[in-house]
């Protein structure tokens, strides 16, 4: 292995070891607080890290065994059961953004009639969608050969080693893509933009009545006026920051990969192994960010976390407390 290729190895260890740990949390946080349970969102996490787990459990490894051995993991069966789980994963990952998405633009949008119109029923539904064009088109490419192990990413993953179905091949990879990646990313676009209109929206409307407020207040100290004006700059940073982390750590990890697969449809265009890796080390860190993205870094899944860990230190501190109690119950001499 040359020194690329053992940070590229490294690099697959920390993904696997942060997704792991991160998609756990999320569950157990998704388990503990019967809040999360009950909202239609919840759904929509649960099943993006449900894909996340079991992608980092099931895929990450062979592909991290790919790189260091530099050979495939297995036989040729057990790399198209990998290949197809995870067309699968990855696949229903993509579309459960795009749900997310969906009910984020549906609760602000349509304030009013969001728990009419994104009820459980109904995200079970979208769930179901899911679920179904994520097997639709993992089962067409097992049952057409078209998974398989490929050596530019050292994954089992769409692969087709026969010059007889090269343009159905292509046709498919093509279709794929843009029936997963671009059908998400448009989608996420149009939600999330649709979203910052609206928060931009309010932000003004809060800022003209905080303008007025400045101005009737003509006693206030300046230190007082100008944290006001601090606060409305922060809270129109705060929505768009939130939509760019949205769209862009959706685009920073998939687009590569995504763009090197079309690329590498055309022979005559040559791609650096090392590349190849890295664009499949990118989307595989997708699974790492999501819990962060869609999930612990929101006020209430904080909360959770805090009250799990609160609760863990008081028990192991009533533990503590009782062993003491115990060691010095043992140590005082009985009379006889």
């Amino acid at each position: 292995m040359d020194t690329a290729e053992v940070i590229l190895s490294v690099l697959v260890v920390v993904i696997i070891i942060v997704s792991l740990l991160s998609n756990v949390l999320v569950l157990i946080c998704f388990l503990y607080n019967p809040e999360i349970r009950r909202q239609v969102p919840g759904l929509f996490n649960l099943n993006l890290t449900f894909c996340n787990l079991l992608l980092t459990v099931a895929n990450m490894p062979l592909t991290l065994v790919g790189l260091v051995s530099r050979a495939q993991p297995g036989g040729d069966g057990f790399c198209q059961i990998a290949g197809f789980l995870e067309t699968f994963l990855s696949t229903n990952s993509m579309l459960s953004m795009a749900a997310l998405s969906i009910d984020r633009w549906i609760a602000v949008v349509f304030p009013l009639r969001y728990h009419s119109k994104m009820r459980h029923k109904d995200a079970a539904l979208v769930l179901g969608y899911t679920w179904a064009h994520s097997m639709s088109f993992s089962t067409v490419a097992a049952c057409l050969s078209w998974v398989g192990y490929h050596r530019l990413y050292a994954s089992c993953t769409l692969s087709n080693a026969r010059a007889s179905s090269r343009t159905q091949f292509v046709v498919f990879t093509v279709f794929f893509h843009s029936f997963t990646f671009l059908l998400s990313f448009i989608v996420l676009c149009f939600t999330y933009l649709k979203v910052l209109k609206v928060a931009r929206f309010h932000c003004k409307r809060i800022d003209v009545i905080t303008m007025q407020t400045l101005v009737l207040l003509v006693d206030i100290h300046p230190s007082v006026r100008q944290r006001c004006l601090e606060e409305q700059k922060r809270r129109r940073q705060r929505a768009t920051r939130k939509i760019s982390t949205f769209i862009g750590t959706f685009m920073v990890c998939f687009a590569p990969y995504v763009i090197t697969r079309i690329v590498e449809l055309f022979p005559a265009v040559p791609i650096d192994p090392h590349w190849g890796i890295v664009s499949k080390c990118l989307a595989y860190s997708k699974a790492a960010c999501d819990p962060f993205v869609y999930s612990l870094l929101r006020h209430q899944y904080k909360k959770t976390c805090t009250d799990i860990l609160n609760r863990l230190l008081k028990r192991s501190s009533l533990n503590a407390s009782g062993r003491r109690l115990e060691q010095q119950g043992n140590s005082i001499p009985t009379a006889e």
